[in-house]
């Protein structure tokens, strides 16, 4: 059987399902290509991250650099050049930012995928219920050939919904890991960039001893 007769067997749903296997690998594609011309740090940024709130010409330094990273760290050091305390909030409100724009269009792909066997499912129901109005009108005396012939047409919009489900969801655990890997990475970057900061504050926040003539003071 050629493609011609698989969609003319399967009906008006095998067209949907091929319009969803269009879609599902327009924005694999798109998402693909758009991962791979994303800029990375510098191994030799990572280990230097520390230092760089404390530099001088912190801005002049990053001004070069491009990526989601890039941009957190940018829009880090301008916070702080202005003033802002909370640099974690800045780092992490952009990170987000970030990961949501990574995101666009993962959430179709997940319906298409999760959707697409349901609609095969349909397609098939609806196959099956018009082979048995043909047996009951025939009044059983139905052919077993011409009967199973029915049933195998009618099974064509199952098949065709998981070979179009199962590739989408393998690309889109596949995307969704490539998001969650530079999520962790963008994490890591605010960490290390706030680290210096971080334990120098600490060090400078004097312990409080308890005062013991006060609490025992009346006893």
């Amino acid at each position: 059987m050629n493609i011609e007769e698989l969609i003319a067997k399967g009906g008006p749903v095998i067209w949907i399902l091929l319009a969803y296997s269009s879609i599902g690998l327009a924005i694999v594609l798109e998402r693909y290509f758009l991962f791979m011309r994303l800029h990375r740090l510098p191994k030799t940024w990572l280990s230097n991250l520390g230092q760089l709130l404390e530099r001088m010409d912190r801005q002049t330094q990053i001004a070069e650099l491009k990526g989601p990273e890039a941009r957190i760290i940018q829009a880090m050091v301008q916070a702080d050049s202005e003033g802002v305390k909370d640099l974690q909030g800045v780092g992490s409100r952009l990170r987000d930012e970030e990961v949501q724009r990574m995101t666009f269009g993962l959430r179709t792909l997940s319906i298409l995928g999760n959707t697409a066997p349901l609609l095969g499912l349909l397609g098939t129901i609806t196959g099956m219920i018009k082979a048995f109005m043909v047996i009951e009108q025939a009044g059983g005396k139905v052919d077993a050939q011409a009967l199973a012939g029915g049933i195998w047409e009618a099974m064509i919009t199952t098949g065709v919904g998981l070979a179009v489900a199962i590739p989408l969801l393998l690309l889109l655990h596949f995307l969704e890991g490539i998001v969650e890997r530079r999520a962790l990475s963008m994490t890591r970057c605010i960490a290390l960039l706030l680290e210096r900061r971080c334990s120098t504050f600490n060090q400078q926040e004097e312990p409080q001893t308890p005062h013991w003539e006060n609490i025992t003071d009346g006893v």
